[in-house]
Parts: structure tokens; sequence; C-alpha cells
């Protein structure tokens, strides 16, 4: 495959395909399988994973990359196979996560700053080696009564722009992730508070890409789509995919390939309904497709259950999920292809 930063981005938004987010840190994962009873070890987590990636359907057919953690980036399947030459024979490209996550931002009550700038440029010489070809920061913002402030927007914009031009010194492609929660306290805000949020996000963001020499046409957005707060009550498909059409529409340059949507706590079957709405019924200039973590695990941790005589099961609801969001980011998804599973 080419070394190109450009075809890089390109491939990670192929046709019909999308990105698959096992990046998950140790106490998210640990909290994922206490839902099923089952012990987070260096070795679960390992066959968990293993299970995935060795899903040949999903892998080869609807998944272009793979976001990993740095243990996982690290592992070796059972038969003592690594993980990422795993991902690389089914064609897919491994990428890693490079934030330290989210902390609070000093002076900015109830906001937060993403760190991990701090021996960046090392640690991507590193991953690089590898087989990283593709990065992930994520910024978190927050919606309250007066959140969120210029302040924390500017900062965790200024680092993403950072963070992202060093990810491309290295040869390796940036996705920018500045997702505005719809979850927090109190949680209630309407989608066109969401809206109004997210375009100053954006604008911001992008500013600071621009200023920081960020090469646009090697780098991937992952944005949230336009949705009402968790305890607000929820807008239709259709006014979800226009208000997020027309918010990329007013603040994403057509240099960048595509656009890589978080689930952001929404539903397996509401992320994917979303992303189709907005393909099937508008023309743009980027690709418009998933970076999905739990809308595409939930159903397949569930079947797998931590045992291995489910691991075929697991790899069955993988497989689906993984179809049902490559059919929406051609905007093919249908309602009655769920039952059909």
């Amino acid at each position: 495959m080419s070394e190109r930063l450009e075809d890089i981005a390109v491939a990670m938004v192929a046709n019909g395909k999308g990105l698959l987010a096992a990046d998950e840190s140790s106490g998210t994962i640990k909290k994922r399988f206490d839902s099923i009873g089952l012990e987070s070890t260096a070795d679960s987590r390992r066959d968990y994973r293993e299970m995935l990636f060795r899903s040949d359907e999903a892998m080869k057919n609807y998944i272009s990359g793979v976001i990993l953690y740095d243990e996982t980036i690290r592992q070796n399947a059972k038969d003592g196979t690594s993980l990422v030459k795993i991902m690389q024979d089914a064609g897919c490209i491994p990428g890693i996560k490079v934030d330290a996550g989210a902390k609070p931002l000093a002076g900015f009550p109830g906001e937060t700053i993403t760190e991990g700038l701090d021996g960046l440029r090392e640690r991507l010489a590193e991953y690089y080696k590898l087989g990283a070809r593709f990065s992930k920061w994520r910024a978190a913002i927050s919606i309250s009564d007066g959140l969120p402030t210029w302040g924390a927007v500017k900062q965790n914009a200024q680092a993403l722009a950072r963070y992202a031009a060093l990810c491309q010194e290295a040869g390796i492609v940036p996705i920018v992730e500045p997702e505005v929660l719809m979850d927090g306290t109190p949680g209630n805000h309407s989608i066109e508070r969401c809206y109004e949020v997210s375009e100053w996000v954006l604008k911001t963001v992008f500013d600071e890409l621009y200023d920081a020499r960020v090469v646009l046409e090697g780098m991937i957005l992952k944005p949230n789509m336009v949705v009402a707060g968790q305890k607000a009550q929820k807008a239709s498909v259709e006014q979800v995919a226009e208000l997020t059409v027309r918010l990329l529409k007013s603040t994403v340059p057509s240099a960048v390939p595509g656009i890589a949507f978080l689930s952001g706590g929404q539903t397996e079957e509401e992320a994917t309904a979303h992303l189709s709405a907005m393909n099937a019924n508008f023309t743009m200039p980027w690709k418009l497709t998933f970076s999905y973590g739990r809308a595409l695990q939930a159903a397949a941790l569930s079947a797998w259950n931590g045992k291995s005589e489910n691991v075929a099961a697991g790899q069955r609801a993988f497989a689906h999920r993984a179809k049902m969001n490559g059919l929406a980011a051609t905007g093919g998804w249908k309602k009655d292809l769920e039952k059909a599973a």
C-alpha cells in the first residue's frame, strides 16, 4: 500500500468501509467485561480482540482500519501471530490511540483538556515501526449552562492541531476527533444547541489546523453527529441527518477526504440509521463513514460472553453490525435488514 498520507486517508474511507474503534482504555474495557462477568486480564483482552480481528467477513469486507490501544498494538494472538499482522492480512490499516485522556482543565470548572503531547513525537516514531499508519486524538467538549467556554474550546483545538502536525511529520494520518458530548450534566440540551456548539468547535478546530500547517488531504475528521442531549427528546432520523450535513457543509473544507463519525452514546441502530440517511439523501464533497466502538462491538461482546465456544457467534454478531454500517456508508441500509440477521 502507498505510504503517502493522502493515499492512506483515502483508503481509510474506502467505499462501503469504515473504522473499528478498538482502542478502549484498560478502565473502559474492564467496564465492558464486567457487564458479562468476565475478568479483564491481558489474556482475556487479547482473546476478545483476536475474535474480532479474525472475523474475516467483517474485516475483509467492511472494515478499512482499526484503532488500537497501546497494549493491543504490541500483543500477539494465541498462535504467536501479531494482532497487527492479522489485521494487515485482512487488508485493514492498523491505527493507534495516542492521547492520554481528558483531564480537568485548570481554571475552567466542569471542562477538560486532553493530555498526551509530551513525548508524542517519540511515541509516534515507535508506533510507526510497530505498523501504525494512522492515529486518533479525542477532545471532549461538554454542553451545560455557560459551557463550553471559549478558553476550553480554544485550548482543545490547539492541542488537536499540534497532535495532527506531529502525526503528519511522522508519516501517520491523524484522526482529528472533537466530540461535543450528548451525555453529561445536565444532558438535556436541544439539537439546535448541539448544532450551535458543534459549529463553533469545528470552525475553531479548522482555524487551528490551518495555523499549524496541517495538510487537510492527509487527515480524517471524526466528529459527533448533531443530536439532542441524552436526557432530551430525541429528534427524528431525518432531522439528525439534515442538521449534521448542514453543519459539515458550513465548517469542513472539501479538501478533507473523509469524515468518520463517532457513535457518541447512540444505540447501535440509531448510529447506523443516521449515517445511512445522510448518504442516501445528500450529495457531499467528502466520504461519510463510521468509526464506531461500542456501536460495532456491543452485540459481539454479548454473543461471545467470554467463552471460547462462542467465538463463532461473536464473529457473526460483529459481521452483521459491520455489514449494516458498511451499507449505511453507501446509503443502502434499511431497517428490515436488521430483522433478517
